[in-house]
This record gives C-alpha cells, structure tokens and sequence, in this order.
C-alpha cells in the first residue's frame, strides 16, 4: 500500500461519518416539511421508516454476507434488540414527542448533548480512556466541550443577520410561523435529554456488539427489523386512525423511504464500520456537523435565514472536531508505540531467557562430561588395582619357578 493509499484509508471512518452527517441533514429537511403537514402523523412516519429499512436491508444483507454465513445466536439477537430500541425505535420517537412538547430548537439543541453523553458512557463502560494528564487526553475533552458549546451557539444565538447567497426556493407548501414555548416545555427539554442518552447508549451497545459480531450489513438488518416491529406495535397503540395509515404518492412517502434506506439502512451500515475501527466517541463527535448541513441546506431550499451565530458556531463545531480527531490521532500513535515497547521488550527478555537456557545447558554438559571423566578414572583404577592384585598372584622367578621345574621334569621322566 502507497503513502496515498495508506491516507485514505486513514481517512475512511471521517468520511462515512461525514456521509452519515449528509444523510441525517436529508431526514431533518424533510421532517419539517412533513411536520408543516397537519394531516401527517409523525409516529407513523417512523414506522414506515423501519419497514422500509428492513425491507432495504433484509435482502441487502443476505446478498452481501452469505458466504460468510453469520452465526446469529441469542446474546446477538438480544443486543439487535437493545440497538434497535435506543438506536431507533426509542429514540426517534422521544424526538418527535419532544418537537411536539418543546419545539424543534430545544429538541435539537438537547440533541446536541450526545458527544459529551457518549464520552461519559464510553469512560463509564471501559470504552474510552481520559487520559487527562496527557495531551491527547485533554483535545478530546476540550474538543468535546468546545464542540457542544458551538452546537447550542449556533442553535440559540442569532445576532446579525448574514446576506451569502439567495435562491428563492422554498420547499414548503405555507411559511411556518415562529414558534410558541409551550407551557410542558420542561417535559419536551426532559424528552430531548432522553433522546440523546438513548442514542449515546446505542452507540455504546453497537460498539460491543460489532466486536463479536463482525457482519455489519446483517446487524444492520437484524436492527432494521426489531425497530420495525418496536414502531408498529407503538404507532398502532398511539394511532387508532386507519385512514392516516394509507399511502400516496407524495412527500411523506418520500420521507419515509429516503428516511428508511439512507438514514436507518446505509447509515447503520457506516456507523457500524466506523465504530468497531475508532469506538463510538469518534462516531459520536460528528453530530454537530449536521447542524451546519443544515443550516446550509435550509438556506438553500426552505429560505432560511444565517446568522453571525451560526457562522460562529459553526467555526466552533469543526475546531472542536478538529481537536478531538487529533486527540483520538495521537491515542493511537501512542498505542502503536507502547505496543512496539512491549514487543521489543518480550524480545529482549525471550533472548535472556535463550542465553540463560544456554548457559544452564552448558553447564549440565561440563558437569556431566566431569563425571563421565571421573567414572572413567575410576573404573581405569579399578582395572589397575586387578592387575595389580593378579600380578601379585603370579610366582615370581628364582627358586620356586627352579623347583615347580625340577618336579615337572621328574614327573615327565617317570611317565616315560
């Protein structure tokens, strides 16, 4: 692999964040050109949603994986059902409560809590490390907060208004006019705080899963139809009216599709990848970016004002994304160091070993060698010692060798 290669694969989890981001600026555009529709009922909506997720993923997944044959077991099924509650089911419908108790900017703007929840889960669960006394550590908290900071500066502060552009397009069928706090606000605010907790939690319950569970196109359909079923089964008990279940050719049929394939299917898909390559901060930290998507896609299509703040907040959101990718850069530098540290050092320490199983062996031979030489020593000895003692036993010469030869020649004379 090149040193461009190896960029953009470096690059590759950034940029299906940044394509998620795109995707969920889409569904915000056209929530509130369905929400500007009375006749429109917003939990069915997501039920649609999730039907045409699953319909989308089921056989995207099967094509995609079935060589691989994923092994679906319980503990699997059970966390698609943990995702597909707070990923989903839960969590989009807690938004459109929220929106109908508290508006669409503090529904938002709660929504923009969700890298700082996910930091707290992510540290909570082993997940994430602070790190605080090192500088890393310290861009992914400042990045984090700074991040936030700008997303409530762009939802809240306005100030000047900025002239950039003009398209005079505007998709809506009548100008939605400003909108009244309402009297339940604190419920809707409670609602939104719901949301991003659920979501921050389903980024956490994805991370341990796709770490046993490798197959992303099939987690991804496993988690389309249990929010499906989860959807249906809420919207049939909120909304007792049929004809508000029927379909048409027309913007809320958009909605739930483009909502379904591109923001649930796709999306879930790139989610997935990026968090079991970077963990579910890095996943999380993307969020805000969609506001500025937003912001410029209002611009363009709902004739929506920009402000100083937003351009501030905006500025505030990317250097914030910055930080905490550089934090999150530099962590892993430092891992692949202290990786490479501990290889060298087991290394080294097996080399010692070696010499010191050398030196042991070596040794083990001398001695044995000694003993051998020792043995042989003795049993030379002993040898001596035998001829010694059979030597002593042979009759010396002079007189007795003189007599045993004068009897031996009388003997012989006598036979003759």
């Amino acid at each position: 692999m090149g040193k461009m290669g190896k960029i953009m694969e470096d690059l590759k989890p950034a940029l299906m964040m940044v394509m998620v981001q795109v995707g969920y600026a889409g569904v915000s555009i056209l929530y509130k050109v369905v929400a500007n529709d009375e006749s429109a009922s917003l939990t069915i909506l997501m039920a649609y949603r999730f039907l045409f997720a699953s319909l989308f993923m089921v056989p995207l997944a099967f094509i995609v994986e079935r060589k691989s044959k994923p092994r679906i077991t319980g503990k699997v099924l059970l966390q698609a059902f943990m995702c597909g509650l707070f990923g989903a089911s839960l969590q989009q419908n807690l938004f459109v409560q929220a929106v109908d108790l508290a508006g669409a900017t503090y529904a938002t703007a709660m929504y923009n809590l969700v890298p700082g929840a996910t930091f707290v889960l992510a540290v909570c669960f082993g997940l994430e490390r602070v790190n605080i006394g090192k500088l890393s550590g310290k861009a992914k908290v400042a990045g984090t907060v700074m991040g936030i900071g700008g997303a409530m500066m762009l939802t809240f502060y306005k100030s000047t208004e900025i002239h950039l552009w003009s398209t005079h397009l505007n998709i809506m069928k009548q100008n939605v006019a400003p909108q009244k706090v309402p009297a339940n606000q604190v419920w809707g605010i409670a609602l939104a705080f719901g949301t991003c907790l659920s979501y921050s939690l389903w980024l956490i319950i994805q991370a341990r899963m796709s770490e046993n569970f490798p197959w992303a196109y099939t987690s991804a359909a496993l988690m389309s139809v249990m929010a499906a079923i989860q959807s249906v089964i809420f919207a049939l008990f909120m909304e007792r009216d049929w004809s508000r279940w029927k379909l048409g050719w027309d913007t809320f049929l958009l909605t739930a599709v483009y909502t379904g394939i591109v923001a649930s299917g796709l999306a879930w898909i790139l989610i997935t990848c990026c968090l079991r390559q970077k963990g579910p901060l890095y996943a999380s930290i993307f969020n805000p970016l969609f506001l500025i998507l937003v912001a410029i896609a209002g611009s363009f299509l709902l004739a929506e004002k920009l402000h100083l703040g937003s351009l501030i907040g905006s500025i505030l959101i990317i250097m914030g994304l910055y930080a905490v990718l550089w934090g999150k850069g530099k962590e892993l530098k430092e891992k692949v160091a202290d990786h490479h540290q501990n290889t060298e050092e087991e290394e080294e320490g097996s080399v010692e070993l070696g010499d010191a199983l050398k030196i042991s062996t070596t040794n083990n031979n001398n001695n044995n060698n000694s003993d051998h030489h020792k043995t042989i020593n003795i049993e030379e000895k002993i040898v001596d010692d035998d001829d010694e003692k059979t030597t002593c036993k042979k009759p010396d010469g002079g007189f007795a060798s003189t007599l045993i030869s004068f009897f031996n020649s009388n003997l012989m004379s006598r036979k003759q």
